[in-house]
């Protein structure tokens, strides 16, 4: 009789919680994944999911959301945010309206202007740049990055910072907690000392241990006065000065455009802090100078329609000569692997720029997972030789290209908090074009007759990792 009850008990737990997952409404491989792993491991399984089910996906994005509105209403340049927006300039490409229409019908702001627009294709350029504007900032430096550590890099930084600081200059520096978990005291005590302000992106504590760990900021954000601004893949780390240093690419914005990288940024600083900065000095009033047309896209858990997803999408699907991606981590969902697929059979230059051997062995063997599937298609892919490139770029056509934070992966589009700068016109796409071909003089191509002679064992563990790709 007691073994009935507990059977029936646990029927019931199994069912409630089964109805639960399926009012969730997530995709039918997730709701299945979850269902079999409650019935497998009832007790475990509910735990599992109370910390890193849904739930905990709509108290994030509640909560940031909650931050973006106090910056909207909190912010003196609100105002000029939105008649800026309210005068989006006209596309010279019907394509480039429908990308346009898109961003802002997933909750991102239109296209902008930029006085200045500069690729820069490597660290050190970077470096010196992002060093050269924080030492001629007046009144404020806004930095977030996902990894900020000790190191060459990250105390040639910090002094700079401290310097401006000391002058009065208003510094606020955030930090992933995970990505930049080796910043220890002692490093930033004299940051501290100096004024500036610090804080840490969705601590991973005791106290908040219910907190989803892997919800982390993977953006790289620099704003200066307002007015000049930065985004890329380049973290500040050694990696970047070492003899085999990595390939990276990172972009350099003047102009109007840049108050959509401070909005991302009050957002994150405000939901880390719960203070919404506020002043004019933020938010310059618009000029409604300059040629180049730039458009901010930003992505996360917050966000419900997954922005940056759907732009590569889009674009993709809009391609008619072109299509050439650069991406350390490629474990593409369904849909842009789909895309990019169906544009190479369209008769679309379709290539893909992977790295040899990446900074994960299971990303590496997922992303070999998808090779055969494209070039089946006519997909070409090629593999990065002399190091780790990290650069996060696509080029459509002469139409645009986009340089920016975001991984081809599930956890860039659907978990982390992104940002991609969306560059329009064919001065850029050309320019990062060029910069592409150059990359594959030091790539080889991967060819479908060398994917014959892979071995069974590297094969099976290929499989194995892409059914890990929802997480990576």
């Amino acid at each position: 009789m007691f073994v009935t009850v507990l059977t029936i008990a646990e029927l019931l737990y199994v069912l409630g919680l089964a109805t639960w997952i399926l009012l969730e409404k997530r995709s039918p491989v997730a709701t299945l994944a979850w269902i079999l792993a409650l019935v497998a491991l009832p007790y475990v399984g509910f735990v599992v999911f109370f910390l890193l089910g849904p739930r905990r996906v709509r108290r994030k994005r509640l909560r940031h959301k909650r931050a973006r509105g106090a910056v909207a209403a909190e912010t003196a340049g609100a105002k000029a945010l939105a008649a800026s927006a309210a005068a989006a300039l006209t596309p010279r490409d019907p394509r480039e309206a429908q990308l346009v229409t898109l961003g802002t019908r997933t909750g991102e702001p239109q296209v902008d202007l930029c006085e200045e627009v500069t690729i820069l294709h490597d660290a050190a350029s970077t470096f010196d740049a992002i060093e050269r504007a924080v030492r001629e900032a007046k009144h404020h430096v806004h930095i977030a990055y996902y990894i900020l550590v000790p190191g060459r890099a990250g105390t040639r930084l910090r002094d700079a910072l401290i310097e401006r600081a000391r002058a009065g200059v208003m510094v606020r520096v955030l930090v992933d907690h995970v990505g930049s978990a080796a910043i220890t005291r002692a490093w930033l005590a004299p940051l501290l000392a100096a004024g500036a302000k610090f804080a840490r992106f969705n601590e991973v504590t005791f106290a908040r241990i219910r907190s989803r760990i892997d919800f982390r900021n993977h953006r790289k954000i620099v704003v200066v006065d307002g007015v000049v601004g930065f985004t890329g893949g380049i973290n500040v780390t050694d990696d970047y000065l070492d003899a085999k240093a990595w390939r990276d690419t990172h972009v350099r914005l003047q102009g109007d455009a840049v108050r959509w990288l401070q909005l991302t940024f009050l957002e994150d600083w405000t939901y880390a802090t719960s203070y919404s900065p506020r002043g004019e000095e933020y938010f310059p009033p618009p000029t409604g100078r300059g040629a180049h047309r730039v458009q901010i896209v930003a992505s996360g858990p917050d966000r419900e329609l997954e922005p940056i997803q759907k732009m590569y999408f889009a674009a993709i699907a809009l391609a008619n000569e072109r299509v050439w991606v650069t991406t350390p981590y490629f474990v593409p969902d369904d849909a842009v692997l789909t895309a990019l697929a169906t544009a190479a059979l369209r008769g679309v230059d379709v290539r893909v720029l992977v790295p040899k051997r990446g900074d994960s062995l299971v990303v590496t063997a997922a992303a070999r997972s998808y090779y055969d599937a494209l070039l089946a298609c006519g997909v070409r892919v090629y593999e990065y030789e002399p190091t780790m490139i990290h650069a996060k770029t696509m080029v459509i056509d002469d139409l645009c290209c986009a340089v920016g934070t975001a991984n081809m992966d599930n956890r860039s589009f659907r978990l982390n908090f992104e940002v991609t700068a969306i560059l329009y016109g064919e001065e850029h796409a050309r320019e990062l074009a060029a910069h592409f071909k150059t990359d594959l003089r030091s790539a080889h191509e991967v060819k479908a007759a060398a994917r014959k002679h892979v071995s069974p064992g590297w094969r099976l563990a290929e499989a194995g990792a892409r059914v890990l790709s929802p997480l990576l």
